[in-house]
């Protein structure tokens, strides 16, 4: 038979000194012991495998050792050390609440709690998975646990304090056991492979501790299954990732390389592989985020230290954070917590994080054309200024400032296309501005004549050449709004509203547009509207105001829609009046009598209405 022994038992500590990332509950321990302030009954809380059971049987221990050591710790060598190292310790009680969780068995604890110990001072009682005890059970114990005999000493275990009875955590010293760090766990294991003989490369044992999520039990087993893959004694960082179905680091340096660069081509492929590796897109999900997390820690030499990884890694960490942009950090991982969070719902997974990165690859672009607009917009620093509206930006840059190539048609219509309901679509070339169209119905003047009217909305935009003559466009656009006169009158408002009418390729909205009355009052715009439904068509067209705005030249115009009940229609007031006492089949018949094709298709279909 073999004499294997996993690591969590052969390594577990027997002595505070051993006890990895608790310091603050084994000094606390140990002034307790030092000031003979032993409490008679500890809850001991935290996630699994941090040691909590190893504290309490390391406290047990001590407390009835005869020759304690100068730190307080336990000899090892006495009678009672030397029992409790042999499981044969009749003064340490050990209970599983998780399947003795009945009355019976806490009386029968209780029953043993009326005998004193038959060698040294106290008699421990450890109960693990307190909280597994039923209700009857806790209420049983009560008395006991509020005034024991002053030699019984209860040391209580569980990972969910939260179900324990107030009554219970009110008689005991609670300690909270914290998650192991990964330093700790590392560097337990590296004392582990010198004792066993093991070569263990630093960033593998790094892969371990991260997969363990803070419990120390979990890293050791981690560590056995990955010394038993590999026949020479040598735990390596590409056999970890093969094990362990983690995802190399390369693949997340890689991909940002391509996103900095933006290389859509290697990114599509990049992603190509790890599916074809076998992972999920939710794995590279979470493992990008966490890398792009990495790279904002390296941001400031105050957070470095929450860099978990080995040297080597935290250099090359380092080096593609000096030329990643905080501002495509951020906005990358804005764009992989709502990739994450539409993932389970999505129908096609895969497309959805390949938007997601394409998407990231023209952040950059997207970042350098706001900055340069926000600096053009200081330096002018004009009176006068339009309401925006980012119609040409992605949505996820909405927090930017505008961007100069989206200046002039930000207050504009956009021209109807392909991407402009997508939003998930990205243009891979910035809108160009409008095209430039002298006003010839403004009033004589000389500022007047040279202002440019606002496009209609199924005006074509030129493309633009450099950034030069971006530059150029704006300053001259610029300079021509500073010098706007407002042409805001009843009559000019009448024409504007018109041409947008007309313009409007809905024949629904057209429509709605013909049939408001409206009226000015300073700079508000109202339009009386006599149904709810053209209310609604008219309240749906964001560049409707926009528009007006530019071509009226006046910037702080507002638009307000009405429904006026005196503008509704007699027939369609008779038809709201007569739907309310019309029985289904009458609706139906008075459909067909309006529209035979209506008649038709109940006849095609064999429709027949709800009685």
């Amino acid at each position: 038979m073999s004499q294997f022994v996993v690591s969590a038992r052969k390594y577990r500590p027997q002595r505070f000194m051993d006890v990895v990332g608790q310091a603050h509950v084994s000094e606390t321990l140990k002034n307790a012991l030092k000031t003979e302030h032993i409490a008679h009954a500890f809850l001991f809380c935290g996630p699994r495998g941090v040691g909590k059971t190893t504290n309490a049987r390391i406290l047990a221990k001590i407390l009835n050792c005869t020759q304690r050591t100068p730190d307080f710790e336990a000899c090892g060598v006495c009678d009672s050390c030397q029992a409790f190292d042999k499981n044969a310790s009749f003064n340490i009680v050990e209970l599983d609440a998780a399947s003795n969780n009945s009355v019976d068995n806490i009386r029968s604890l209780v029953e043993q709690v009326r005998f004193a110990p038959q060698q040294g001072k106290y008699k421990i009682f450890i109960i693990d998975e307190v909280h597994m005890l039923s209700a009857a059970a806790f209420n049983a114990f009560l008395k006991t646990l509020e005034e024991p005999p002053p030699y019984a000493i209860f040391i209580l275990a569980t990972t969910e304090k939260h179900k324990i009875i107030p009554t219970i955590l009110s008689r005991c010293q609670i300690f909270d056991f914290r998650r192991i760090q990964i330093p700790d766990i590392v560097s337990h294991l590296q004392k582990i492979c010198n004792e066993e003989g093991i070569t263990a490369e630093p960033d593998a044992l790094h892969i371990i501790a991260q997969k363990a999520d803070g419990a120390l039990r979990d890293a050791l087993s981690i560590f056995d299954r990955i010394v038993s893959a590999s026949f020479d004694k040598t735990i390596r960082y590409a056999n970890v990732l093969e094990n362990l179905n983690v995802l190399d680091y390369d693949y997340y340096f890689k991909a940002t390389d391509a996103l900095l660069t933006q290389d859509v081509s290697t990114i599509m492929m990049l992603f190509d592989e790890v599916m074809r590796k076998g992972f999920d897109g939710d794995i590279f999900l979470m493992g990008f985020a966490e890398h792009l997390r990495n790279l904002l820690v390296c941001k400031d030499v105050q957070t470095l230290q929450l860099l978990e990884v080995g040297d080597k890694l935290k250099q090359r960490y380092q080096e593609q954070s000096a030329i990643s942009s905080t501002s495509f950090i951020l906005t990358a991982l804005n764009l992989l917590n709502d990739c994450d969070v539409n993932y389970k719902q999505a129908r096609n997974k895969r497309l959805q994080v390949e938007m997601s990165l394409i998407k990231m690859a023209y952040i950059n672009q997207a970042v350098d054309l706001a900055r340069m607009g926000a600096g053009d917009i200081e330096k002018k620093n004009l009176s006068i200024k339009p309401k925006v509206e980012k119609a040409s930006t992605p949505s996820v840059f909405a927090e930017e400032k505008p961007s100069p190539i989206t200046r002039k048609s930000e207050n504009a219509v956009p021209p109807q296309s392909k991407t402009d309901n997508d939003p998930h679509s990205i243009s891979e070339e910035p809108t160009p501005p409008p095209a430039i169209v002298e006003n010839t119905d403004s009033p004589p003047g000389p500022s007047v004549s040279t202002i440019k009217s606002y496009p209609s909305p199924n005006i074509s935009m030129p493309k633009i050449g450099s950034l030069e003559s971006i530059a150029k466009i704006i300053e001259e656009e610029e300079a021509l709004l500073a010098q706007a006169v407002s042409r805001l009158n009843y009559d000019n408002l009448k024409d504007s509203w018109k041409k947008y009418a007309e313009t409007h390729e809905s024949p629904s909205t057209r429509m709605a547009l013909a049939s408001a009355q409206l009226d000015l009052n300073q700079t508000k715009v109202i339009a009386r509207v006599g149904t709810e439904l053209s209310r609604g068509f008219i309240q749906s067209e964001s560049r409707l105001t926009d528009f007006l705005r530019f071509d009226l030249n006046e910037p702080t115009l507002s638009l307000e829609v009405k429904f006026d009940e005196q503008l509704t229609p007699e027939d369609a007031k008779v038809t709201q009046q007569v739907k309310k006492y019309l029985t289904p089949r009458d609706k139906l018949k008075l459909m067909m009598s309006v529209n035979p094709l209506v008649k038709d298709m109940a006849v095609t279909l064999n429709l027949k209405p709800d009685e």
